[in-house]
């Protein structure tokens, strides 16, 4: 197996891409069956103590890394916290900035939006749920000298790698939540992540609970999102 080593100054080496194509009737069912699964993707604040098998994350987080990135510098950390004192320390510091947020900093326009969904300052997700996935966006590379090197596209890039994430989760059966308190610097310090990683979002993982509630919410219909040009 090839190891990654970073790519500045090499040079173009192109290599053959020859994948199987799918047939068109295989790639109808397969297109409206992820379609079908993924329409039943929802958002879970309620989650369920019961242990899921680490080799399960693993792999959703393996695919969140196939994203595509500028430069194919893939500029993103996951850091998988299973350890209950972090993850409290975590919830600790999110819920203090979460209650500065609701009790003033987001602005009645933003409180408004967020009503519909029932969402408060309270997050025990952040220790119910058996896993957290800290995602931290490299905003520059540090060689082995010390020596920063500018990444490109960096929130793009990991944007895509985060959606890739919730959805290879949501296929193999977990539950997840984007999570973004603001500000998030305390993940740096209580993770211990070096100073070109800033954190981009948390996201509590696991199986939903037994009780757990969503919001009774409607998506935008095919025709709302889509334009022919």
């Amino acid at each position: 197996m090839r190891t990654w080593t970073p790519m500045h100054g090499q040079p173009y080496q192109p290599t053959p891409y020859r994948p199987s194509r799918m047939s068109a009737k295989a790639s109808l069912a397969v297109a409206a069956d992820l379609r079908r699964r993924m329409g039943e993707r929802r958002t879970v604040r309620a989650f369920s103590a019961d242990p899921v098998p680490e080799q399960v994350v693993l792999d959703a987080i393996a695919v969140a890394a196939t994203a595509p990135s500028g430069a194919h510098q893939q500029p993103w950390t996951f850091v998988l916290v299973t350890d209950p004192e972090i993850r409290a320390a975590i919830r600790c510091a999110a819920e203090q900035e979460e209650q500065r947020s609701y009790t003033g900093r987001l602005g009645e326009e933003w409180l408004s939006a967020l009503e519909p969904l029932g969402t408060d300052a309270s997050k025990p997700h952040l220790t119910d749920a058996p896993y957290l996935i800290v995602v931290f966006e490299q905003r520059f590379y540090l060689d082995e000298q010390g020596e920063s090197h500018k990444h490109y596209y960096v929130d793009e890039s990991v944007g895509i790698a985060v959606g890739m994430l919730l959805t290879a989760l949501h296929l193999s059966g977990l539950a997840a939540l984007m999570h973004t308190p603001s500000p998030m610097r305390f993940l740096s310090e209580v993770l211990g992540r070096p100073r070109n990683e800033k954190a981009f979002a948390v996201i509590p993982t696991g199986y939903p609970a037994a009780d757990a509630m969503v919001p009774d919410l409607v998506r935008k219909s095919l025709d709302q999102v889509i334009v022919r040009a």
